[in-house]
């Protein structure tokens, strides 16, 4: 029988040995002293063989007992070998085998014993007591008891049953025997709890070691998580300091050029890029992270990405292209079976990589779907290359090659995050490298050839072909952060838009109802009035204010973006924002009715 960790024993292990391996072990403990028995009773088994009733019968008896006590000393050598020592199942039929050999032997005595003469009596005695000593050294394990004490003692006992002028000694015989192994039970019950209690400590022993493994680990993970982020967040956050004291005009210094402003921009944008990154990969690490899986069109999200990268890579003058088959053009079915989100956030992880890493040459992003049916895009770059040791290095979370990202930003979680994201969405991420020639990423997703991307059906319920839509707004914002309220009057001046603020939920409540506005984007949380109480006032006004579209921007807590719907929110925006992200708030709450159906979250 073939074994493997787990068939050592029926019974579940976390950890140490079962009770019945223990049972094992203690009878196996008791084996050379078994032997030292047997040994010790060879002159009155000699005794007992010169009764035999003919001197074949004796020589018989001789060679049976040295056959079985040649073949107990071999069966304690070889549960010496690990291996056969942790074959549960093995062991336990070669240990109950070898008492069943000295069983026979015991048999074979009390065969010859009726023939005997005037020692008939003393050798079936002696027979029993051979057998009593074998009950006690098959006590520790049940089985062994079960099998080998019945098996020893039905020798003398039917010897001694054959001729009634016995039955006063057989049934002595018969009640010591009964003795014997209501004793034997009684020892196996007490070690066996011995044993049970044993097992749960060694469980509770190697369940504290892998707490403290755990904690330890995590304790590393947290201290890996604020070494780096300090490194980042100090180093970014001094060159935005600097830029903004200069725009300021503090110190005397004249204000900031246009490389300045952009370097502090960059910084700002990689400070953004390392806390999402950081969050995502202690959320991964919490096993709280999870994907919406949907399908989606992904030569489309290619193509945005390679002109989102593009200007970074012609800057550094390198070569961007997108490959993509004919059967995958846009146009065709089929599509990719996965979060959009999550997919995009991986590739946009490996090409800008691709582009940061490489000093000149080419990047090249490739789709195809494999011999499997599932869609695979490469990633391709002229960069450094990766020897395989740094390869595994570069997965492995808050490690970075020294080699190749020296003078760069980063946590080192991109990868590392972008492989688990992509087994969680049942794909893979692999790659392949060489020194001084570039590297190569591979995405792989599932894809199903008859699937309809869900971007087109998007296309045809949410386009407003109204020029209203795109007219300059009115827009109120209720936000008592003074620095979030300044970067979403940035965001959406920058949009085309007019703002007016509003320092609390009341008093923007206030303006609602003497002017007109377009649009109304409030905070979810605010002192004197909270944004769904304001939401909830602002739809009990009377006439065109009641209808007013609002979009409710929140922390991100599920229980306070439901609050804000239930309230009368036609849209949803979650900090922090992004100018896509206002974008297709502000469209989505536009195109609402107060008749549609619930608000629109915008992530």
């Amino acid at each position: 029988m073939a074994t493997t960790t787990d068939d050592r024993t029926a019974e579940p292990l976390r950890g140490g040995q079962s009770a019945t391996q223990q049972a094992l072990e203690a009878q196996t403990a008791l084996l050379p002293y078994a032997l030292a028995v047997f040994a010790v009773s060879l002159p009155a088994y000699v005794w007992a063989g010169s009764h035999a009733v003919n001197a074949a019968w004796m020589t018989g008896t001789f060679a049976i007992f040295a056959a079985a006590w040649g073949a107990f000393y071999g069966v304690v050598n070889w549960l010496k070998d690990p291996e056969a020592a942790n074959n549960t199942v093995k062991r336990g039929r070669v240990q109950i085998l070898s008492a069943l050999i000295w069983a026979l032997a015991v048999a074979q005595i009390a065969a010859f014993s009726n023939g005997a003469g005037a020692a008939r009596e003393p050798l079936l005695m002696t027979a029993l007591a051979a057998s009593v000593v074998i009950i006690f050294f098959a006590s520790p394990w049940l089985p062994s008891l079960l099998i080998v004490g019945p098996a020893a003692a039905a020798g003398p006992l039917i010897a001694l049953f054959s001729r009634p002028e016995d039955h006063a000694l057989a049934n002595n015989a018969w009640g010591a025997i009964a003795l014997a192994m209501a004793l034997a039970l009684i020892l196996n019950r007490i070690l066996r709890r011995q044993f049970s209690m044993a097992a749960e400590r060694e469980i509770l022993i190697a369940d504290r070691a892998g707490k403290v493994e755990e904690a330890r680990r995590l304790a590393q993970s947290k201290s890996d998580l604020v070494a780096t982020l300090s490194h980042e967040i100090r180093n970014g956050l001094t060159g935005v300091a600097h830029v903004l004291a200069a725009a300021a005009g503090r110190n005397g210094r004249g204000a900031p050029s246009r490389e300045q402003l952009t370097a502090a921009l960059d910084a700002a944008n990689d400070l953004i890029a390392v806390l999402n990154t950081t969050l995502d990969s202690e959320t991964a690490e919490a096993g709280r992270l999870s994907v919406d899986t949907k399908p989606f069109d992904p030569v489309a999200l290619l193509r945005d990405l390679v002109l989102l990268n593009r200007p970074n890579a012609s800057a550094k003058g390198l070569e961007l292209t997108l490959h993509v088959p004919a059967e995958l053009e846009i146009g065709h079915t089929g599509a990719a079976l996965a979060d959009a989100h999550r997919a995009r956030q991986i590739i946009a992880n490996l090409i800008g990589n691709a582009v940061k890493f490489s000093v000149r040459g080419r990047v090249e992003a490739r789709v195809e779907i494999t011999a499997t049916g599932r869609l695979a895009v490469e990633i391709a770059d002229t960069g450094p290359g990766l020897t395989a040791d740094e390869l595994d290095r570069a997965f492995e979370p808050f490690a970075r090659v020294e080699r190749t990202s020296a003078g760069t930003s980063g946590a080192g979680l991109g990868l590392s995050l972008a492989r688990q994201l992509a087994r969680l969405m049942g794909g893979d991420l692999t790659a392949h490298s060489a020194v001084g020639v570039g590297s190569c990423f591979r995405l792989e997703l599932p894809y199903d050839a008859q699937a309809v991307a869900e971007r087109v059906l998007e296309a045809v319920e949410a386009a407003p072909p109204e020029p209203a839509e795109r007219r300059t707004l009115k827009v109120l914002i209720a936000e008592d952060d003074a620095l979030n309220a300044a970067m979403l009057r940035a965001v959406i001046e920058q949009l085309g838009h007019q703002v007016v603020h509003a320092v609390d939920g009341r008093r923007a409540f206030e303006l609602a109802k003497i002017c007109e506005f377009d649009l109304v984007m409030i905070d979810g949380r605010m002192p004197n009035m909270d944004g769904p109480e304001t939401i909830a006032a602002l739809r009990g006004l009377e006439g065109a204010a009641a209808g007013v579209p609002i979009v409710a921007v929140i922390g991100g807590d599920a229980e306070e973006a439901k609050e804000c719907t239930e309230a009368g929110a036609d849209a949803v925006l979650r900090k922090p924002v992004s100018v896509a992200a206002v974008a297709r708030a502000v469209a989505d709450a536009v195109a609402v009715t107060r008749k549609d159906t619930p608000a629109r979250l915008t992530a």
